[in-house]
């Protein structure tokens, strides 16, 4: 089981937890919600859980807790920019439809 992330959103966890001035990484999580029943989850982790997978992409960490790693194994976390907006894209192999606003997911 896997996590990663682009040199891209790296960069951006990075710059964000500089600013912040503390964190060990980012979680990345999944809860129930939405028109597809799934949307994700992002959050700054400033204590990693003894369940918590980890996982380090380009010097960064994403913390995964094991009930959301079954529906994120093999993800891409990316971080683009597209005309004035800007924000993480997820590369989930897992996913087999979205509602039509992109805020959920199911797999």
């Amino acid at each position: 089981m896997a996590i990663s992330m682009t040199e891209a959103a790296a960069q951006h966890v990075r710059r964000s937890l500089n600013g912040r001035g503390k964190g060990d990484g980012i979680r990345l999580g999944v809860r129930t919600t939405g028109c597809s029943g799934l949307a994700y989850v992002l959050e700054f982790v400033d204590e990693i859980g003894e369940d918590d997978q980890v996982f380090e992409s380009h010097g960064e960490k994403v913390i995964i807790d094991p009930k959301s790693l079954t529906y994120l194994d093999g993800t891409e976390l990316d971080f683009v920019k597209e005309g004035l907006n800007e924000g993480f894209k997820f590369n989930n192999p897992n996913v087999r439809g979205e509602c039509g606003c992109g805020e959920s997911f199911n797999i």
